[in-house]
């Protein structure tokens, strides 16, 4: 008994608490409630509040309760101290289709767009097709699959940049210092978006290091020096044509290839279909295929100093990732990490990668860059705990360019600043 009254006492305290805290927020209905009714009051708003947020479907709508009242104020405060209500206010904080679309990942578990193993080692049961990701795991197992600057290395804008001439310097994005970005919680909390099921160190995290990597391109030698692919090739968007590529994820491949050797660069982009078998999408063993034809390529032109791998996201599809640039709307991108690693079990032996601090610095670079001269563009970098053939480059991309619910042009338009950006790290 005596417990109960210490508990109400302590919830009574914590109730004038939170009221004070707030200034004097709905006081009026407070003053006119007695301690005990408050203290009911208290704890049937937030169970009910509380259990409409988490179980919506279960509940019936109720008339909408008036603006203004206690027991809303009251339980929208408590909810707001819980760290997934406090995550999903966060996800918002800097507005956008982009912190919508980060947040269904993270709820869900992350982009699955592979066949994964989860922790134990059995694959992901996804209710979209999975895909595979390295022959290398598929060799030493068949029954395994896989499952945000003033110091840094970025260019004064070229004379083809594409940003209007009388566009002014506050019109332009963000320059970091290199003292914000040694901060490891800062760079990770301004640049990149986790997984839950991978993690990353601050050692790997190290700016200072990061910035320094050269990423340039020899643009001297004979033979292709960028190769772009896709490892779903049938990735479309809203207005795709079905059975027409150009209208797809490759034709703007194909024009971010134009666009680049347009900045003298030598590209070769290949169009090869991994995501279809006899005719029927079957990513089980996309990832799988693309390593093989890629590693001979690149055996075949030693050349090569970069390989993009060019996607488009998938989104609800209520979500568009959209921003208005120099007068067109275009698609937001995302730069994408695998690190060959899961929190609980530590790094994934079979898909090593030499090449993840150099992958990290690439993505880094280009994701400041981007920030300077198009801000808004480029979305948080994506770190991920599986490989996605970024091994078989130092200077590997993965890029999600837009989702399904952009139109063509959309993503076509993405591709100008994208090549300036790329030329930007590239050309040094």
């Amino acid at each position: 008994m005596r417990i109960n009254r210490i508990a109400m006492v302590l919830l009574f305290l914590m109730g004038i608490y939170i009221l004070a805290a707030s200034g004097t927020v709905l006081c009026a209905n407070l003053v006119e409630l007695a301690p005990d009714q408050v203290l009911e009051t208290m704890k049937d708003c937030l169970v009910k509040e509380a259990a409409a947020n988490i179980y919506p479907s279960m509940f019936i709508p109720e008339e909408k309760e008036q603006e203004g009242t206690f027991s809303k104020w009251y339980a929208e405060m408590v909810l707001r101290m819980h760290p997934l209500m406090r995550l999903q206010a966060g996800i918002w904080e800097n507005g956008g289709s982009e912190n919508l679309a980060t947040y269904e990942m993270l709820i869900q578990g992350g982009v699955h767009d592979e066949n994964e193993l989860d922790e134990s080692g059995q694959e992901y049961d996804l209710a979209s097709l999975a895909e595979q990701e390295n022959a290398a795991a598929s060799r030493q197992s068949a029954e395994e699959t896989e499952q945000t600057v003033q110091e840094p290395t970025i260019q004064e804008p070229k004379e083809d940049r594409l940003v209007s001439e009388d566009q002014s310097a506050s019109h332009m994005g963000t320059i970091y210092n290199l003292e914000e970005l040694s901060d490891y919680e800062y760079l990770l909390s301004h640049f990149y978006t986790v997984e839950p099921t991978t993690a990353v160190t601050a050692q790997e995290l190290d700016a200072e290091k990061l910035l320094a990597e050269d990423m340039t391109i020899d643009r001297t030698v004979d033979g292709p020096q960028i190769l772009i692919y896709h490892t779903h090739s049938q990735e479309g968007f809203a207005d795709s044509v079905p059975g027409d590529p150009s209208t797809t994820i490759v034709g703007a491949g194909e024009y971010l290839a134009e666009l680049l050797r347009n900045r003298g660069y030598k590209v070769m982009h290949v169009t090869s279909v991994y995501d279809l078998i006899d005719g029927e999408l079957d990513r089980s063993e996309a990832y799988s295929r693309a390593e093989e034809e890629i590693s001979q390529i690149l055996a075949e032109h030693p050349s090569i100093q970069s390989v993009i791998d060019l996607h488009r996201d998938g989104v609800a599809e209520g979500t568009r990732l959209v921003t208005e640039l120099n007068g067109k709307t275009m698609a937001r991108f995302m730069f994408f990490n695998g690190l060959s690693r899961t929190r609980k079990n530590g790094p994934i032996e079979y898909l090593h990668n030499p090449y993840i601090e150099d992958n990290l610095a690439l993505t880094l670079q280009l994701k400041l860059t981007c920030d300077q001269y198009y801000p808004g563009l480029a979305r948080n970098i994506y770190l991920k705990s599986l490989r996605y053939n970024l091994h078989l480059s130092p200077k590997a991309l993965l890029i999600e360019t837009g989702a399904q619910t952009n139109t063509l042009q959309e993503i076509l338009n993405t591709m100008e600043p994208l090549a300036d950006v790329l030329d930007t790290v590239f050309g040094g």
